[in-house]
C-alpha cells in the first residue's frame, strides 16, 4: 500500500486545531478553528474523493481518541465522510493502548517505522493519515510517505504545532495537482521525490 498524508495546514504551517476553537487545546492552543470560516464546496468534494482511495487509516493514539470519541456521534445523512471514516479499517500506533474501541481498530505497538513499515508492504491502494501530525512528520522524514496532500488555508495562526517540522535530512517533492478554491484555499498534492536537491545561484543566465 502506499501511505497518503492528508493535513490542513495554514499559511505558517500549523495543523493543529483546523475545526473548532475546542477541537485540540493540547500545550495550551488557543486559536482553533481556522479552517471553517474558508470551507466550501470544493474543499469537500474534494476530500472526499482522496478518502475514496482509502483501504485503510492511519493514526497516532491522541487523534485516534478523539476521531473514537467524535465520529461514531455523526447522524447526519448526508455527512459524505461518516460511513467511510467509521467502516475502513482502522490502525493506530501507540505504546500505552491495548485495544481500540472504534471499529474495525488494530493496534499497532512497538516501533512505528517498523510496524507501518510491515504495513505498507501490503498489497491494496492507500492507508491514509488523517490528523495525527507528529506521526506524519515521523513517517515523512522517515521515507514512508508517498503522497502529502495539503489543504491550505490564507490564514497565519502565529502559534501551535506545525506539519513540517523534524530534524531529518531536506525531504523533496514533487507537486502533480493544485487547486484554488474561491475563498483562498489551496489545495495541493505532492508525491515524495527524495532527499531534496541544493544549489548555489551563480546568475539569472541559468535560469532563461
Amino acid at each position: 500500500m502506499k501511505i497518503a498524508l492528508t493535513q490542513f495546514i495554514t499559511l505558517d504551517g500549523v495543523s493543529q486545531g483546523p475545526g473548532s476553537p475546542t477541537e485540540d487545546i493540547s500545550d495550551g492552543f488557543t486559536r482553533g478553528g481556522w479552517l471553517v470560516p474558508f470551507l466550501g464546496e470544493l474543499v469537500v468534494r474534494r476530500t472526499s474523493e482522496w478518502l475514496d482511495l482509502a483501504d485503510g487509516l492511519l493514526f497516532g493514539r491522541r487523534t485516534y481518541e478523539a476521531f473514537a470519541r467524535d465520529w461514531p456521534q455523526i447522524t447526519d445523512p448526508d455527512d459524505p465522510f461518516t460511513e467511510r471514516m467509521n467502516s475502513l479499517p482502522k490502525y493506530v500506533v501507540t505504546s500505552t493502548l491495548t485495544e481500540g474501541g472504534w471499529h474495525p481498530t488494530t493496534v499497532l505497538p512497538g516501533d512505528p517505522i517498523q510496524t507501518v513499515g510491515a504495513l505498507k508492504a501490503r498489497q491494496g491502494r492507500e492507508l491514509q493519515i488523517h490528523g495525527s501530525a507528529r506521526l506524519g512528520n515521523a513517517l515523512l522524514a522517515a521515507g514512508l510517505v508517498d503522497t502529502l496532500r495539503l489543504v491550505l488555508a490564507p490564514t497565519v495562526a502565529g502559534s501551535g504545532r506545525r506539519l513540517l517540522d523534524h530534524p531529518s535530512s531536506p525531504i523533496g517533492l514533487r507537486l502533480v495537482h493544485h487547486e484554488v478554491t474561491a475563498n483562498g484555499v489551496l489545495l495541493l498534492q505532492y508525491e515524495n521525490a527524495g532527499t531534496a536537491p541544493v544549489a548555489a545561484y551563480e546568475g539569472v543566465a541559468d535560469f532563461v
